[in-house]
């Protein structure tokens, strides 16, 4: 080479040498930077959800123990709910239409990125529910919380105008403060919020904003001082060959029920939509019904939540042994009819009852199959194995964990590609197939026909 070649390879060489040099040093503080900024966005977002879910919670669950409370001394009101069907349902046909999916509409809209999921859901949904209840009808709590929380956080993601996956992640971590704030289990409200989404996949991109959304919501929940239901703790029982067979039965009769629950909801749900048209009319034909079984049966004690018969099934072995089936039928009347509410409380009670009729007949400690119960129903209906033995270990007691794992596990794959919410999107079967895609239980199992693509966020 020439001397001005050389010199000229020489000063590429030193240019390349000094980026070099600077590169490792400037691309992690770049990262570590990112990581900071999307840090702080997330615990700050989420914070403001947390905040917004828990007093949507705590107003909530103030007004339906007053319903509840003037029910209860005012039974006579019962005989009305047809009526109240007839006056919500008016209501909802004519300004609901577009909120109409509730908790399936959250789902769709976190998958699709749908339109904004209108603010009247929260208000609306908010008011239903509570009538519901003070007229006597067997719903949850659950549903209206997490379409609250999502609600009313995507209402705050478009007025910050935040799109894509930030407002994904915030919609879930609305799902995890409604849901943690109203039961007063955190920890379980950040993995519903990130597991009841996609079967066969936790959304771990949400993790962050979930958990603050729900630890923030739980603890506004109860700076507005509100207390939750508190249950007994079992004793610890060690597991031996002949408990985990028991467990194995034990989850089998839970499959069968909550099996039942599901696929008698969604058949008079059909039904009632192709034999009445009129969401009106169905409620008020529903209302009738529920009036008239709780004539047949003289208690009160299926109306509403059933806390006090959730309470009882974990030390009274008089409880009735057809508890939960009265309980289930009450609830998928009511549900089917379109009432609104959720259906973790009713599931909550027809698990514990059973539970309570398992354990006296397997031998089994009576609150430890109460507890176990109460978790597994509903974590097969829901498909939410994890967060339901989270939230038995947060009401129960960490001597519940083991067992409550073992029968939701068991019941979540024994239960199949059911679910309360149809639109949960399938990505890895129970079997160990994977789909391409995620796809809805709904189009796969055609339960009801796919939504057109232009409009899913609406369904």
């Amino acid at each position: 080479l020439g001397r001005d070649q050389t010199s000229e390879l020489q000063r590429h060489g030193g240019a390349l040498r000094m980026t070099q040099s600077r590169q490792p040093e400037s691309a992690p503080a770049m990262n570590r930077r990112a990581q900071l900024t999307t840090l702080v966005q997330w615990i700050v977002f989420g914070a403001v959800v947390g905040v917004i879910c828990g007093a949507g919670s705590a107003l909530f669950l103030w007004l339906l123990e007053k319903a509840t409370d003037f029910r209860t001394g005012h039974e006579a009101i019962v005989y009305t709910l047809p009526v109240a069907g007839l006056v919500i349902g008016w209501i909802y046909e004519r300004f609901g239409h577009s909120i109409k999916g509730g908790s399936n509409l959250v789902i769709d809209t976190i998958h699709n990125q749908g339109p904004e999921i209108p603010i009247r859901m929260a208000p609306m949904v908010l008011i239903g529910t509570v009538l519901t209840h003070l007229f006597g009808g067997s719903a949850g709590r659950e549903g209206t919380a997490v379409q609250m929380g999502a609600s009313l956080t995507d209402w705050l993601a478009h007025r910050l105008k935040l799109a894509g996956q930030l407002r994904r992640q915030l919609l879930a971590a609305g799902v995890a403060g409604g849901f943690g704030s109203v039961f007063g289990t955190p920890i379980a409200g950040m993995v519903f919020g990130l597991e009841f989404i996609v079967l066969g996949r936790i959304e771990y991109d949400a993790l962050v904003p979930a958990l603050v959304a729900s630890i923030i919501g739980d603890l506004t929940t109860q700076a507005l001082g509100i207390s939750h239901t508190h249950y007994p703790a079992p004793a610890h029982l060690p597991l031996t060959p002949l408990l985990l067979a028991k467990w194995l039965l034990f989850a089998v009769a839970v499959t069968v029920v909550t099996t039942l629950f599901i696929e008698l909801t969604h058949f008079l749900k059909k039904q009632g939509e192709r034999r009445i048209a009129r969401l009106p009319l169905r409620m008020f034909v529903g209302g009738g019904v529920v009036v008239l079984l709780w004539k047949l049966m003289g208690t009160s004690d299926y109306l509403g939540l059933g806390i006090p018969m959730i309470v009882r099934s974990f030390h009274d072995p008089a409880l009735p042994v057809y508890a939960f089936a009265a309980k289930l039928l009450f609830t998928a009347i009511t549900l089917g009819a379109g009432f609104l509410g959720g259906e973790v409380t009713p599931l909550f009670f027809v698990g514990a009852a059973l539970g309570s009729v398992l354990a006296r007949l397997l031998g089994l400690p009576i609150e430890l199959g109460a507890g176990v119960g109460l978790a597994a129903v509903f974590a097969a209906a829901s498909n939410t194995p994890l967060a339901l033995s989270i939230m038995a270990m947060e009401l129960l007691g960490a001597a519940m964990f083991p067992h409550v794992v073992i029968v939701c596990v068991l019941a979540y794959l024994l239960t199949g590609h059911r679910s309360i919410y149809p639109a949960q999107r399938l990505l890895s079967g129970k079997s160990g197939s994977r789909l391409p895609q995620p796809t809805a239980l709904r189009d796969l199992l055609g339960a009801h026909p796919p939504a057109p693509k232009n409009q899913q966020g609406q369904q």
